[in-house]
């Protein structure tokens, strides 16, 4: 077994050496070469296919990697935007619908690219390092075959030290050489011009798949991206009708507006008169606390003393009547707005030590508040609240405090009027 596997390697050193002497004397032009002109233009022409193919192969491979990525972008950035769409505002149902619709169209493209174009691809171009194997074996076996050639040649050059032999030998090995390179270059010469036809179906079939898919992915996200653009139009006409805008300080009807709680009061004027009619002296005695900036300074005892005096030269008509503002906070249970004087803020009144970091002042809630919008704090009668600064001040609102419910990390906007600095 040994000297079976020594003497096949040892055939194959001499055939390669024998080769690489056969290719040199060509080279150097001391021997000539079998020529095939046809063959030639056939190699010529499945190289450049070959290369065609390498080359449409690599390109196609980094395009699908992109469109993936591209895929993968376009769901992040759908998947941002149905977080950011807020449930109330028109669309939001129909947005995530055609957000999943856009998904499954890059889907069924990078599906249709992998297995119609890509695969395909790959198929054919497979061929051509099998097809360049069988080209440089028989570029081997034509060099075998001219080896054998001049062998043979040179024996029957010298008469006179002819070896029939060694001739006959010559002649056999020949024989051989030429039939094994003959047949490979015959099966070429039919493989060769049938794989260069080839190309053009191949590259129509293929680029159609492409361009098919391509278009119908196309056509259907613009039908995804005018129902998406719908949807945000939708959205900017209601936004221009005020449908989402945050509700005014200054409108009566505003239930959290803490200004409205004045227009109540102006508003409920006859009725407060008549009411002052009703009451008497007990509204004539009420009288000194008619002024809400009096009640929270607590100066209502003093004023009252002050107004004694005067009592009797007051007119007591109806038409002058005022009820106080405490008064028409518990006929109509409603908190009342404060009239500040000289700007005096919310905090007056209140303490401010050995309170937490970034606590400016404490307040108790005199009204229950139910929130409104996400942003703002709710609270019960007589809940303690921590009054922080706005982390942006050009998100302050006159009349709105920022703070924290003690106790909790709830944290919002609330009316100032419905608490009471502690």
């Amino acid at each position: 077994m040994a000297e079976s596997k020594g003497a096949l390697i040892a055939k194959t050193v001499q055939k390669h050496a024998g080769r690489a002497k056969e290719k040199f004397l060509q080279n150097l032009g001391k021997v000539d070469r079998t020529a095939d002109d046809i063959f030639d233009e056939h190699l010529q022409n499945f190289t450049r296919q070959q290369n065609a193919a390498n080359r449409l192969q690599k390109e196609f491979n980094n395009y699908i990697r992109c469109v993936r990525a591209v895929q993968a972008a376009s769901k992040t950035l759908m998947d941002s935007l149905n977080e950011i769409y807020e449930s109330q505002w028109t669309g939001h149902d129909l947005l995530y619908v055609q957000a999943q619709s856009l998904d499954m169209l890059w889907q069924d493209f990078t599906h249709k690219l992998a297995d119609q174009v890509l695969l395909p691809l790959n198929t054919y171009q497979s061929q051509f390092p099998e097809m360049r194997k069988k080209v440089d074996k028989r570029g081997r076996k034509l060099v075998d075959y001219d080896s054998q050639r001049h062998a043979f040649q040179s024996l029957q050059s010298n008469p006179k030290k002819r070896d029939e032999l060694k001739v006959t030998r010559g002649k056999d090995l020949l024989d051989e050489a030429k039939r094994t390179y003959e047949q490979l270059n015959s099966e070429l010469h039919d493989e060769l011009p049938a794989l260069y036809d080839s190309r053009v179906l191949f590259l129509v079939t293929n680029l159609q798949t492409l361009f098919a898919a391509e278009q119908v992915f196309h056509a259907e996200s613009a039908k995804v991206f005018s129902e998406l653009e719908a949807i945000v139009d939708k959205l900017a006409n209601d936004s221009q009708r005020g449908s989402y805008s945050l509700k005014k300080i200054s409108e009566p009807q505003s239930p959290k507006s803490p200004n409205a709680n004045s227009a109540l009061i102006i508003n409920t004027q006859p009725a407060i008169n008549n009411i002052s009619s009703a009451l008497g002296d007990s509204t004539a005695a009420a009288r000194e606390d008619s002024s809400p900036t009096t009640q929270l300074n607590g100066n209502a005892n003093s004023n009252a003393n002050s107004n004694d005096n005067s009592l009797n030269n007051q007119d007591t008509s109806p038409k002058n009547s005022t009820v106080p503002a405490k008064r028409v906070e518990e006929l109509y249970d409603i908190p009342v707005e404060v009239e500040y004087e000289n700007g005096t803020d919310l905090s007056t009144g209140a303490t401010t030590d050995n309170l937490p970091q970034g606590v400016l002042y404490r307040v108790k809630a005199t009204y229950k508040y139910n929130r409104e919008d996400v942003d703002e704090l709710s609270f019960d009668v007589g809940e303690i609240i921590c009054v922080v600064e706005y982390e942006d001040p050009e998100e302050q609102e006159e009349g709105w405090l920022m703070g924290i419910k003690e106790g909790t990390n709830d944290k919002g906007m609330f009316p100032a009027n419905f608490t009471k600095p502690l």
